[in-house]
C-alpha cells in the first residue's frame, strides 16, 4: 500500500511518522484524527514490531503442551503478520528474524499434532534451539532438522519467499524499476521453487530450503544494493535446485 508517512494530529497539530510507529493515533493526545502531509506516497508494507520469544519459553518450560504451543505460536505469528519487506519505499535487509518465527511456528505445530516421535531427543533438541535463538534470527544449521521436521523448515521457506516476491514486484513498479534480466530470471525461479515446495507441503531437504532462501537474500542484496554478482550467485543457486 503507497501511503503518506508523515501525519498530522488533527485534534493538537503533533507530527509524528506512521513509518516507525505503524499507527495513526496521536503519540501525543491519542486522537485518531489525523491526515497525511506529506507530498508523495511511498510503498510501505511492514510495521513495526517486538519479537521477544521471553514468555513462549517460560510457558514452554512450565504450561501444559497445548497451551504452551498456542502460546509459541502466537508470539511468532503476531511478529510475522505486518512484516513486510519495503519501509517507506525502500526494501529492507534479510534479518534472519522472520525466517525464524515462521519455522518455529510451523515446528511447534508439529509437536502439537503428533502424538509420538521416532526420535524426541533429536525433536525437543530442535525446537529448544530454535526458541532459544529464534528471537535474534538464530536457526539450527539444515543437518539437525529431525526429517520430521523437514516440513517446518520447508514451508517456512516457502511462505517468506512467496512474501518476498509479492513485496518486490509491488516495489518494481511502484518505483518504476527495470532489474536486469537475471534478476527477473531469479524471481521466475523463486516463484517456481516456492510452489514447488508448497506443493510437496514442504518435505524437501533442509539444505534445499536454506538454498531458496539464499538466492532470495542475494536477489534482495541487488535490488538493494545493486550487487551484480549477488544476483548471479542467487541464479546460481536455484539452478543446483534442478528442474520443478
Amino acid at each position: 500500500m503507497e501511503i503518506r508517512g508523515e501525519r498530522e494530529c488533527s485534534d493538537c497539530g503533533t507530527r509524528w511518522s506512521y513509518y516507525e510507529t505503524g499507527a495513526v493515533e496521536c503519540p501525543e493526545c491519542g486522537s485518531m484524527r489525523s491526515v497525511g502531509v506529506d507530498d508523495d506516497r511511498a510503498l510501505h508494507t511492514t510495521t513495526p514490531a517486538e519479537f521477544d520469544l521471553t514468555e513462549a519459553r517460560t510457558a514452554w518450560d512450565e504450561a501444559p503442551e497445548d497451551e504452551a504451543v498456542d502460546v509459541v505460536k502466537a508470539a511468532c505469528r503476531e511478529f510475522v503478520r505486518g512484516n513486510g519487506f519495503v519501509h517507506a519505499g525502500e526494501l529492507v535487509a534479510f534479518d534472519g528474524r522472520r525466517l525464524a518465527a515462521r519455522e518455529l511456528a510451523n515446528a511447534v505445530d508439529v509437536v502439537g499434532r503428533t502424538r509420538s516421535f521416532e526420535n524426541p531427543e533429536d525433536v525437543e533438541y530442535y525446537v529448544l534451539s530454535l526458541l532459544r535463538g529464534a528471537d535474534t534470527g538464530e536457526r539450527p544449521p539444515a543437518a539437525d532438522v529431525p526429517p520430521v521436521m523437514h516440513e517446518a523448515r520447508g514451508l517456512a521457506t516457502a511462505d517468506f519467499v512467496e512474501r518476498y516476491r509479492r513485496d518486490v514486484r509491488d516495489w518494481l513498479e511502484a518505483t518504476d524499476r527495470t532489474p536486469v534480466p537475471a534478476a527477473n530470471d531469479v524471481l521466475t525461479g523463486l516463484e517456481s521453487h516456492q510452489k514447488r515446495v508448497q506443493a510437496l507441503q514442504g518435505d524437501v531437504d533442509p539444505r534445499d530450503a536454506d538454498a531458496l532462501y539464499a538466492a532470495a537474500e542475494g536477489l534482495n542484496a541487488y535490488l538493494r544494493d545493486g550487487d551484480e554478482n549477488a544476483v548471479v550467485e542467487a541464479a546460481d543457486r536455484l539452478r543446483s535446485l534442478g528442474d520443478t
